[in-house]
């Protein structure tokens, strides 16, 4: 049997098993909270790595904010993107338009 319970902040939902103490249930859910912040850390490091091709970072970023590369080459978001990548803006583009050819081919 599985009990769910909202977190004081609202937003964290877990799930206190039956046969697990409430001791027990938060050093999981620490144990939880700090794998996956090892994990963001680690996609950080790769989003900036000049070891992942440009298209690798852009891709970690799209991932750790949720939101797609936009499509226009002058969309306002492309500095913030080259930012948080460090990947010129030109960069960021060229990856833009490999996409947009990628796309094209597969609809011909």
């Amino acid at each position: 049997m599985v009990f769910e319970f909202e977190h004081a902040g609202g937003r964290a939902r877990g799930q206190l098993r039956i046969a697990e103490s409430v001791v027990d249930h938060r050093a999981r859910l620490a144990r939880e909270h700090a794998e996956m912040e090892q994990r963001r850390s680690e996609a950080l490091a790769g989003q900036v790595s000049v070891v992942n091709a440009p298209s690798e970072r852009i891709r970690i970023w799209e991932q750790l904010h949720g939101l797609p590369l936009p499509r226009s080459p002058t969309h306002k978001l492309l500095p913030v993107i080259a930012a948080g990548t460090q990947l010129r803006l030109e960069q960021v583009r060229e990856v833009q338009q490999q996409r947009l050819t990628a796309v094209r081919e597969v609809d011909t």
